[in-house]
């Protein structure tokens, strides 16, 4: 698919709004994001990535995809929505129960919707922007942060476009918070949210500990919000999800997300990889 120069523009085609139908009958909404595994060249497995927690108890969801013209090239204005009925059904869990993480491939729902002529826009993330060992090195404790979501559900409807949050890490982004491959960030993460990817983004320059690299564009996926805490009228301190459901709770969000690191997406690499190499045999 065409993608665009601005690092920006290609991050803000990056992610879809989940819209859940509960078995209860009740409206959540979520934040996934496109994501390319086993991208070798000759194959590519795209897939949506969000969070269990997301899709938990959902009986049906629609997904909003922006539309391409014939070139390649995005109608922000034109949208297609696919209702998916039996949404638990097509995603796979990661293994490890306190990884809040889920995948859907979508590369049927694509041939699909090709075959009617209807061409869908997107730009999916993939392995080159996790942070390798050397970049890992170069982490500061605090770095500047952009996620992108949809916070309480908001988002363009009009341009079928996500909404931009900035802040900065709120603990070193490469050390793993209370021993889990989890960081904190300091930003609004409010409900909705869940799902978002989180990037370490640097338009003009970053310090890598040693130097200044003025006029260097850094843009790595450091992981996907989860959590936040919230402060309760009582007192109390807890850390909740931050899929949007309707509740009567008086919360105040600490404006702090927790982060899974975008490390753990190589569960669904070898899952995918595994399932390739089964098909090929």
């Amino acid at each position: 698919m065409a993608q665009s120069n601005s690092a920006s523009d290609f991050i803000s085609y990056s992610t879809i709004r989940i819209e859940c139908v509960t078995s209860k009958g009740q409206l959540s909404t979520g934040t996934g994001f496109f994501f390319n595994f086993c991208k070798d060249g000759q194959t590519v497995c795209p897939a949506i990535v969000t969070n269990k927690h997301v899709i938990k108890d959902a009986v049906s969801c629609t997904l909003t995809f922006s539309l391409a013209d014939n070139f390649g090239n995005p109608i922000d204005v034109l949208q297609h929505k696919v209702n998916i009925p039996d949404f638990q059904k097509p995603w796979k869990l990661h293994s490890n129960p306190k990884v809040d993480l889920c995948t859907m491939p979508i590369a049927n729902i694509i041939m699909i919707l090709k075959s009617k002529g209807i061409n869908l826009f997107y730009t999916a993330l993939d392995e080159s922007l996790l942070p390798n060992e050397n970049q890992k090195k170069e982490f500061q404790s605090i770095e500047d942060i952009v996620m992108v979501g949809y916070p309480n559900g908001i988002w363009d409807a009009l341009n079928n476009k996500p909404i931009f949050r900035k802040g900065i890490t709120a603990t070193h982004p490469d050390r793993d918070y209370m021993g889990n491959k989890e960081f904190l960030i300091d930003a609004a993460c409010f409900p909705g949210s869940s799902g978002s990817p989180v990037f370490i983004y640097n338009e003009i320059g970053y310090f890598d500990g040693k130097q200044f690299n003025l006029g260097k564009r850094r843009v790595l996926l450091l992981g996907i919000l989860y959590a936040g805490p919230q402060h309760f009228i009582k007192g109390e301190i807890q850390v909740e999800d931050r899929a949007l459901t309707p509740v009567s709770i008086s919360s105040v969000p600490n404006n702090l997300g927790v982060v899974i690191k975008a490390e753990k997406l190589s569960y669904f690499e070898e899952l995918f990889k595994k399932e390739l190499n089964e098909l090929a045999q």
